[in-house]
């Protein structure tokens, strides 16, 4: 599978669509500029796991906020300055050991369409049980939780994000993530 890079103007239509609420779109855009955001983030805090965290909370917050992305700007350098300050208040809020919990309101989370399979979840739904559940212990941990909350025990994203104490916005985040690594590690095998 050849990869490129998307024009602005094929960039911008997802986005448009993504502010309509648009799965594919979300998906696209995800899968566009992760390793970008994913990259800055590791040369900031040199461990995987919380620049993979990070990656995730700059998604949500971004996703949460699409429709105040205004076209004059590149859409990476937008993800970016939004997980810069992800990382910023991550530092802050360590050195004031203050808890403070997510101010997101469940109401106002980005409409994620639960009814419309993607691409990912036709080929993972299509697979022979014990291949998938072998494919998902491909995954890292905290990928397996969310598939196996979602397809397995068919929890709705507001229960996942109770369950493991996430915003909700993350949880999709994750499962738009760990449906497309799940995805490719089938695609492979």
């Amino acid at each position: 599978m050849a990869i490129r890079n998307p024009t602005k103007e094929e960039i911008l239509k997802h986005i448009e669509k993504a502010k309509e609420g648009n799965q594919i779109s979300f998906n696209f855009l995800l899968d566009t500029f992760w390793s970008s955001v994913y990259g800055y983030q590791l040369k900031k805090v040199t461990n995987d796991n919380d620049a993979e965290d990070i990656t995730i909370q700059t998604f949500a917050k971004a996703f949460n906020r699409i429709q105040t992305f205004k076209e004059e700007y590149q859409f990476s350098t937008w993800l970016i300055a939004i997980s810069k300050n992800i990382h910023q208040d991550i530092i802050r809020k360590r050195k004031s050991s203050l808890v403070i919990k997510s101010n997101i309101q469940e109401e106002e989370a980005y409409k994620v369409i639960d009814s419309s399979p993607t691409p990912e979840d036709k080929l993972i739904t299509e697979q022979n049980l014990a291949k998938l559940l072998k494919d998902i212990k491909q995954l890292k941990p905290k990928y397996q939780e969310v598939i196996h909350l979602r397809y397995f025990q068919e929890l709705s994203y507001k229960e996942i994000a109770e369950q493991i104490n996430e915003p909700i916005n993350n949880v999709k985040v994750k499962l738009l993530r760990a449906k497309k690594l799940l995805a490719e590690i089938i695609e492979k095998s």
